[in-house]
């Protein structure tokens, strides 16, 4: 599982440290995408499977099905871990997350998103609002 926030930098070869808690999850292959709210996700490959799984199941007749496909499958890339534990985000998903300089790698459960710092501050202030995480949260039955 992957849980918690970590502050890496972006090296000028689009090199980003994976946090070590995260490698071993990695080591058999990852799928870096465009992700939801503006960010890069890495997913382990079997977990990236699942997630195809999921979406090869909706109705290719739903026209919401097949946006969420091109934006996800589009934009993937698979990817290996480096010696270093570093991965390349190719420069299409650097300037789509803002990834300059410095990255937020945090766990979302089964994948890690990479986000600019700036965004994941502005989104993370969001979530700490207790009014507004309650109400975002008032339909999950949890």
């Amino acid at each position: 599982m992957f849980t918690g926030e970590y502050r890496h930098t972006v090296d000028e070869k689009g090199r980003v440290a994976v946090p070590a808690r995260f490698r071993a999850q990695l080591d058999g292959g990852a799928v870096v995408a465009r992700w939801l709210d503006t960010c890069v996700a890495i997913f382990p490959r079997p977990a990236w499977e699942d997630l195809a799984a999921k979406v090869g199941s909706l109705p290719i007749t739903d026209p919401s099905a097949r946006i969420f496909q091109r934006y996800i499958f589009g934009s993937a890339f698979e990817l290996e871990l480096d010696r270093q534990g570093r991965v390349l985000v190719p420069q299409s998903l650097r300037d789509f997350a803002g990834l300059e300089g410095d990255a937020v790698i945090v766990g979302s459960r089964d994948h890690a998103e990479i986000w600019a710092p700036a965004r994941w501050d502005d989104y993370r202030r969001g979530l700490e609002d207790p009014d507004a995480l309650a109400q975002a949260i008032a339909g999950l039955g949890i």
